[in-house]
């Protein structure tokens, strides 16, 4: 009797969540289209992804190369079994430790290399929003004070990403959900991470802190998931983080606007500048 209207009220819950989350995922790309469009951006964003892709790049390959190790270091209550069996298992586990470590990689990756480019990408978002208008009531901070504030917060965020990538790794061994629904929800947490590890840089700049990050984009979870699965699909492209991360830091300008209900329309035409007046 009451089949249409829980079927209108499903409807009604899922279209608004699938327009927000296809608005994130087109931040995203916007942000990708102003920093292609700008090769001043280009030349100022990439120098930290360079060195923290050179890092993380050596650091998984050489997680590739021992994982068959590790997967017996983990597994010694599998030395028993018959050799198929044993043998089938440890390749179960030496590649949920490769996804382990890539989903961990692509959550670290983005932590590390804000704290290494800070300034680099504090100018790229700062100009990014001075062509959409800038930011009321700016809050100055000493450079110093933001890379400590932005180490710190990375390093709260990281530490709830490996809580949350551990059980993700356990369930990964799980035959069909492991290998379909885990995945999924590796990208859906990834993503979201990812959306509140990115906007810190314009939350800053507006006096708010990793706290008013989460509460905001609760606030617009659709927006921020969409953003967040876009550049976690992206990052786990070889040389995508590297190439890409001043392009999400960008979008994460366009983002932040947007949750904070700032305007995020047609910018000034030209290249990209700093606010007036500032440098």
């Amino acid at each position: 009797m009451h089949t249409p209207t829980v079927g209108r009220a499903a409807t009604g819950r899922v279209r608004p969540f699938v327009s927000g989350f296809g608005t994130g995922v087109g931040l995203f790309f916007r942000g990708l289209g102003v920093y292609a469009r700008n090769p001043g951006l280009v030349l100022l964003g990439i120098v930290p992804g360079l060195i923290s892709g050179a890092l993380y790049l050596a650091g998984f390959a050489a997680l590739i190369y021992y994982a068959s190790d590790l997967a017996e270091l983990i597994t010694p209550f599998a030395d028993d079994w018959s050799d198929w069996t044993r043998d089938g298992f440890r390749l179960v586990a030496g590649l949920a430790l490769v996804g382990l470590g890539a989903m961990l990689g692509v959550l670290t990756f983005t932590a590390v290399t804000l704290v290494i480019g800070d300034p680099f990408y504090e100018k790229i978002s700062e100009r990014v929003e001075g062509r959409y208008g800038g930011v009321p009531d700016e809050v100055e901070v000493p450079w110093w004070r933001s890379l400590r504030r932005s180490l710190a917060d990375s390093l709260r965020l990281i530490l709830r990403s490996a809580l949350v990538g551990v059980p993700l790794f356990l369930a990964g061994f799980i035959p069909i959900v492991g290998q379909f629904v885990v995945p999924v929800i590796a990208a859906l947490v990834g993503g979201w991470f990812l959306a509140v590890e990115l906007v810190g840089v314009p939350f800053y700049r507006r006096g708010m802190r990793l706290g008013d990050r989460r509460r905001v984009l609760r606030a617009n979870r659709p927006l921020a998931l969409g953003f967040g699965v876009a550049v976690f699909l992206c990052f786990l492209i070889p040389l995508g983080a590297v190439l890409l991360m001043p392009a999400a830091v960008a979008g994460a300008a366009l983002l932040s606007r947007r949750a904070l209900g700032q305007p995020v329309g047609e910018p000034a035409p030209g290249p990209v500048a700093a606010p007036i007046g500032r440098s």
